[in-house]
């Protein structure tokens, strides 16, 4: 530990500070917690519908979701911007995940029962930023707004 930190300060070696939080599980988490935060809001379905799709996506434990969550929320309060989410996950996925990804977000919207107008135009921004094509933007909010009607 003492060579590690050594070699930072003499610039051998670059910090990796944050290194296992700034993967695609948190750019995924922070625009699911920015589409709940929209409408001034963040309710507990809100809440419980993202630990459900960032657990089913990732595949992470009750525990992992948490400190996810906890971690992207505070990327998303300390941010001004979307790009360095939405560019990673650009990169990353493919366009058929990315408008998995939109259909998270849609899920996330209706989670509380009701579109906000705020939450809309995020989701129309963000599929625009990740290149989601309208067609597919349109797809995945049917199928996010059939489940949520749908009983459970």
């Amino acid at each position: 530990m003492l060579d590690r930190l050594l070699n930072v300060l003499t610039g051998r070696e670059v910090p990796q500070l944050h290194a296992v939080q700034d993967g695609l599980d948190l750019a995924v988490a922070a625009l699911l917690i920015e589409a709940a935060r929209m409408d001034s809001t963040f309710a507990d379905a809100e809440r419980t519908m993202i630990e459900r799709l960032l657990a089913k996506r990732f595949s992470l434990s009750h525990e992992d979701v948490q400190t996810l969550v906890a971690g992207a929320h505070r990327k998303v309060e300390y941010s001004a911007q979307y790009f360095p989410f939405t560019s990673r996950i650009t990169r990353e996925l493919s366009c058929e995940e990315r408008a998995e990804i939109i259909e998270m977000l849609w899920r996330v919207a209706y989670a509380d029962g009701v579109l906000d107008p705020h939450e809309d135009m995020l989701i129309r921004q963000i599929a625009g930023l990740i290149h989601v094509p309208d067609r597919e933007r349109g797809l995945a909010r049917q199928r996010a707004l059939s489940e949520a009607k749908s009983p459970d």
